[in-house]
């Protein structure tokens, strides 16, 4: 892994043609064991991440079969591209993206990402080495900034370089959200930047199972968590792969925020966390904790909860107390399906609850709780 002033992907690839992945497109959707796992197929009678565009940093994407209608012409920060970030010598960055965006074929045939529909914006900052810069990552992020990307995954750890720290702020003040990569075992002994900065979604991740996955990293700084074992997705030369790490975790949860981004096109940034937080099944001892977070991401109920405003500790708002976010996310009657609207609209729908915005402990739904009251 990389040092104070490098950047290293946090995920560990078995790359097609070399190890398991099958290659057979009709046989790739049936070992993407987290598909079920998530319920997607529920989920994308709800949203499909339309209107979303996902920037995703990285080695590059390769403009693979299942994936090649919802990409973007990016960017290459660092040498060695073909200029618009369309090129993946690695296979991290091109896993990364199916993960979020692959649309796959018709029958089911090919790789399917949590949000099919969902744009991306790849940009390559790290050479197929692993190693990179910092400075590259936030060159990136800037780009990403500038192209108006609603969603940023970051699958990699970095040395928190003042230009970096810069540009992460500058997302977040974008009203961006910013997922990254807690970081591996053993390399990384605790989470690294920039999943360790506030206001980033920091993701860890779980097994098969729904148990913490042993190479996720602990620490106060986990927010969710989500699958980061044996996730097939796809790879350079239309072949695919099968990683381990939190790498494809954080993949799925920038997925999983496309889908809110794409429902409630008002939510602001942190409005978005709030939802992947309050309707996470709580793991491990009861409320937030070190290897869980607030639990693992429960996407039906990310769309679906009627989840009050950040500042209520309850599932229902207090009477009087404005609309919850489900409702002053969307456009007045719309059923959140459209295309990504935020800016002066967000604040004035949110401040018109009369909430303050302080970040409070949130009420998490333990897997044997029932489920929250769905907005009708």
């Amino acid at each position: 892994m990389a040092g104070i002033s490098g950047l290293a992907l946090t995920g560990a690839l078995i790359l097609a043609g070399l190890a398991a992945p099958p290659q057979n497109p009709d046989l790739i959707r049936g070992d993407q064991w987290h598909l079920p796992f998530l319920a997607v197929d529920k989920v994308h009678l709800l949203t499909q991440g339309a209107g979303v565009i996902v920037a995703v940093p990285d080695s590059g994407v390769d403009p693979h079969p299942d994936l090649q209608e919802n990409l973007l012409a990016g960017t290459d920060v660092i040498p060695g591209g073909n200029g618009d970030g369309r090129q993946d010598l690695d296979s991290h960055g091109t896993s990364m993206a199916g993960l979020i965006a692959a649309h796959g074929g018709t029958n089911s045939r090919g790789a399917l990402g949590i949000a099919p529909k969902a744009k991306i914006l790849p940009i390559f900052d790290t050479p197929a080495n692993g190693e990179g810069d910092p400075d590259a990552l936030a060159s990136g992020i800037d780009f990403a900034i500038a192209r108006g990307a609603d969603v940023i995954s970051i699958s990699a750890v970095a040395g928190a370089s003042v230009r970096l720290q810069q540009a992460i702020k500058a997302a977040k003040d974008a009203d961006i959200v910013v997922v990254a990569a807690a970081g591996n075992r053993p390399p990384d002994a605790s989470v690294r930047y920039p999943a360790s900065e506030e206001g980033v979604i920091t993701v860890g991740g779980v097994d098969r199972a729904g148990l913490h996955a042993a190479i996720s990293v602990t620490g106060p700084e986990i927010d969710v968590v989500a699958p980061a074992v044996d996730i097939y997705s796809t790879s350079y030369d239309g072949k695919y792969s099968k990683g381990t790490g939190t790498s494809s975790a954080t993949a799925i949860v920038a997925g999983a925020a496309a889908l809110i981004r794409s429902k409630y096109p008002y939510l602001p940034a942190r409005e978005v966390a709030h939802r992947l937080t309050a309707t996470a099944v709580d793991k491990g001892p009861p409320g937030r904790d070190d290897e869980y977070g607030y639990g693992v991401i429960d996407l039906v109920a990310a769309l679906t909860a009627d989840v009050p405003p950040i500042g209520f500790e309850s599932v229902s708002a207090p009477a009087g107390a404005g609309p919850s976010t489900t409702a002053a996310g969307q456009r007045p009657g719309d059923d959140g399906s459209g295309a990504t609207a935020r800016g002066l609209a967000t604040l004035g729908v949110i401040v018109a609850t009369g909430v303050a915005w302080a970040v409070v402990a949130r009420r998490r739904r333990r897997s044997d709780d029932p489920p929250p009251r769905i907005s009708r």
